[in-house]
Formats: structure tokens, sequence, C-alpha cells
């Protein structure tokens, strides 16, 4: 498997110094950032869209990875893409035509990933995964920050894993010192973690402790 990544996701950190914060979670081992975008739709929460991504990205030197928690992520993956986005992430559930989402968000120049919410199937993505540069199992429902993770989804990143070959396989929601070691163990080796890291006193440790 893969090397294991820590991707901090910056719902949880400082709104009112995001570069700041973006920085010192980079220097302190960050793999990747972690940009969750809700709309109010599809999610019950609304974060923020291209132009914070945009304002973000020179203070960011690691790639950074654009969740889409909103309706109709058609309509948006250009926008994230022309703000910097490496990685666009879109969840099936929210996508009309999902391969075609995927092909698009690749023309742009990103990677391609496809996320499960909880009570999805991994035999939704059976037809989509090849096409795939990732999958993002949500180990919580999306919408907020702090949520407690959802044990039964540790069979369906095994189950993941098993069609996702060497492909990056991320998780998102509830991650901890003790849930890393459990996600690591079924199969994922891109660990999203927003409360652990940005509400630790070391931003350093907390990371090297997710790392295992």
């Amino acid at each position: 498997m893969a090397d294991i990544k820590i991707a901090p996701s910056i719902l949880a950190s400082d709104f009112s110094r995001l570069g700041q914060e973006i920085r010192a979670v980079v220097d302190g081992g960050a793999d990747l950032i972690h940009i969750d975008v809700m709309d109010g739709h599809f999610t019950p929460n609304i974060t923020i869209g291209p132009p914070v991504v945009a304002a973000l990205r020179q203070h960011c030197s690691v790639p950074m990875d654009v969740h889409l928690m909103i309706t109709n992520p058609d309509d948006y993956v250009e926008a994230f893409a022309n703000a910097g986005a490496d990685i666009i992430s879109f969840h099936v559930e929210a996508a009309q035509h999902p391969h075609r989402t995927i092909s698009k968000i690749k023309e742009l120049g990103c990677r391609a990933g496809i996320v499960l919410n909880p009570g999805t199937s991994q035999d939704d993505i059976e037809f989509l995964v090849d096409a795939a540069d990732m999958v993002l199992v949500m180990t919580v429902n999306p919408g907020f920050g702090g949520q407690t993770f959802v044990p039964e989804m540790l069979r369906k990143i095994k189950l993941v894993r098993a069609m996702l070959g060497d492909r990056d396989l991320e998780v998102d929601g509830g991650i901890d010192d003790q849930t890393a070691r459990e996600v690591i163990a079924a199969g994922a080796n891109v660990l999203v973690a927003g409360s652990y890291v940005f509400r630790s006193e070391s931003y350093a440790d907390a990371i090297e402790r997710l790392r295992g």
C-alpha cells in the first residue's frame, strides 16, 4: 500500500487566519490540505467557494484536496480547478453523470476522486472506480466537523481497498489517533483530520501520531 498521507481539514481551523493555519500545518508535516466545500443543499452547512481557494493557493505548498459536498458538482469543477485545486472529489450521490464528472476533472488537469457517504454501498462505484484516481470513504455523515466515527465503515474501507488496488483510499470523519490505526489497518492511506489536528497544542505532534 502507498505511504500514509495526512490531510488536515481546514474546516476545523481558525477561519480568521486561514493562510497562517495552512502554513503551520504544512510546516508540521501535512501532506495535503483538505478543503471541505459545502453548499447548504447537499449538506446542511455552507462553507467556502472558489475565490477563497484561490486566495489560499499562495499559502499552500502541498496539494490542495478539494472535497465538493455540493449538488451539481459538474457546474463547479472548472472554477475550483482554475482556483488551484490539485485533487477534486465529488459525491457519487450528487452527480447525475459521475463518469462524465470524472472525465471533466481530469481534462482540467486535476486528479479525480469519488466520495461515498456512510449509507452508500461500494457497489455504487463498481463501474466508476477504474476511471477514478482516488476514492474517499466518509466515516461520518457530511456537513459538520467534530462528529463521531461510524465503525461500520471499516468493512467498507476493506471492500473499497480490494477494488482500488494501490491507488489512494481516503477517509474523512472522526479521525483521531485511535481510529487512524483502525482505518489504516482496514486499507486507508490518506487520512483527513480536522478537529484532532487543529485542536492540538502541536500540529506536528498530532500529524505524527496519526501517521502512526
